[in-house]
């Protein structure tokens, strides 16, 4: 069962009556720091966080991205990246290979453990993901998600 939203998700009605309740960028904020703190707490029991569980999904897709790739798609640091797939690379979980097209590259490719891993990872991510989104109906939540992808990969 996914750990519960902790007690500082709940936060001072002072606060939350304040201006940034009509912030979008506060909002969107923290509804990502919540979602990471529930998803990284449902994910330690296998070893992932938000960030090393996106790199083993990606992974297990059939895109095989490279480095530079996870790096811009997940907005982060390149030497981020390096230490997180070196960090799932040391527990066998993923493995670099060079790009056929560029053989300055590496590809990040999922192992069979890591494909293994991610599968049962992901069942914990969705259980808290179910968990984050209760409040709402089914029809909200795939507008919220329509709305995010829309914000995430405008067109």
């Amino acid at each position: 069962m996914p750990p519960s939203a902790p007690d500082s998700a709940l936060p001072d009605p002072r606060l939350a009556d304040s201006a940034l309740a009509d912030d979008p960028i506060f909002l969107l904020a923290r509804a990502s720091a919540l979602a990471i703190a529930a998803g990284n707490a449902s994910l330690a029991e296998h070893g992932l966080k938000a960030r090393s569980y996106a790199v083993l999904a990606l992974a297990a897709s059939d895109a095989r991205p490279t480095q530079r790739e996870l790096a811009e798609f997940l907005r982060l640091d390149p030497s981020q990246v390096v230490a997180l797939v070196d960090g799932l690379q040391a527990r066998g979980l993923v493995r670099r290979e060079p790009d056929p097209s560029d053989r300055r590259a590496n590809v990040v490719v999922i192992t069979d453990d890591g494909r293994d891993m991610f599968a049962r990872a992901r069942i914990s991510a969705h259980a808290v993901e179910q968990q984050l989104h209760s409040a709402l109906g089914d029809e909200s939540r795939e507008r919220v998600m329509e709305l995010l992808r829309a914000l995430a990969f405008p067109e």
